[in-house]
């Protein structure tokens, strides 16, 4: 009998207005939105033209060197001054946290402008004996750059590594010493394949960040995407259209970058 009066009752599916009203407001908000670029004065004709300038090219080339080159620098670094940090030498450690400390506490365009400005207060860089140079001819936009990204990043990937390391149980470590391997053996083949999967996602979020943030090295004249677009702009002053046109490339270098870390996390994930 309860079977019979449980057949008999109607199913009511759930409403859910509040989600048409607040998809309605978003589509609303893109029309809306699609429709003031449409109409706004820029010569949208002249975009992909600038996409492909000889200059903005130029600067694509610089912008995906200098990031490839800080974020690399950045992780070697970074798994150095970990090691540092986790090491039981209390000159090691101490001196892998004050290095996190400064590194990371300061903006990286103050540190840029550090590096490039550095001739003010050193003549010249040497080692007695050995070598003496300006520190003009040494200290280029591009060397200014890449040591202010590079080490404020090389800061982060310390920590990051850091907690990958420390994720790893110790009973690894000790298992691989009861048979013989090295520390150096045991870190390469038994505790990085483990970290690397804390380790990849915020190194690739990182790496993303390290793309956009090469755009600071605009400010001492480095020729990445953001100083060639206003190179082109102040020759032809259409500057709103150079500027999408290397936020193009930009959304498509972070693209491209999400891609890859989204293959490289599935590599090193749970099988």
């Amino acid at each position: 009998m309860a079977s019979d009066v449980r057949s008999d009752l109607e199913v009511v599916p759930l409403r859910h207005p509040w989600r048409w009203f607040s998809g309605a407001v978003i589509l609303l908000v893109i029309v809306g939105l699609g429709w003031a670029m449409a109409e706004a004065q820029i010569q949208w004709e002249d975009v992909p033209g600038f996409f492909t300038h000889p200059v903005m090219l130029e600067g694509l080339l610089n912008t995906i060197v200098l990031a490839v080159a800080a974020q690399g620098g950045a992780i070697v670094l970074g798994v150095i001054i970990a090691l540092m940090r986790l090491s039981a030498n209390p000159v090691a450690r101490w001196f892998a946290v004050g290095y996190i400390w400064l590194f990371r506490g300061l903006p990286v365009l103050l540190q840029i402008l550090i590096w490039f400005n550095l001739a003010l207060v050193f003549q010249n860089i040497s080692i007695p004996m050995l070598f003496s140079v300006p520190t003009n001819v040494v200290m280029t936009a591009f060397v200014a750059a890449l040591l202010g990204l590079g080490l404020n990043e090389s800061a982060y990937m310390a920590e990051i590594v850091r907690a990958g390391l420390s994720s790893v149980d110790p009973g690894q470590t000790e298992a691989a010493k009861s048979i013989g391997m090295t520390p150096l053996t045991t870190l390469r083949r038994v505790v990085l394949p483990q970290a690397m999967r804390v380790i990849i996602p915020p190194t690739g979020n990182n790496f993303i960040n390290m793309i956009k943030g090469t755009s600071m090295a605009s400010v001492i004249a480095f020729l990445e995407l953001i100083h060639a677009a206003n190179n082109i702009s102040s020759r032809n002053l259409e500057i709103m259209e150079t500027l999408f046109a290397a936020a193009a490339w930009y959304l498509v270098m972070v693209s491209l970058a999400s891609i890859g870390q989204h293959y490289l996390e599935r590599a090193y994930g749970p099988r």
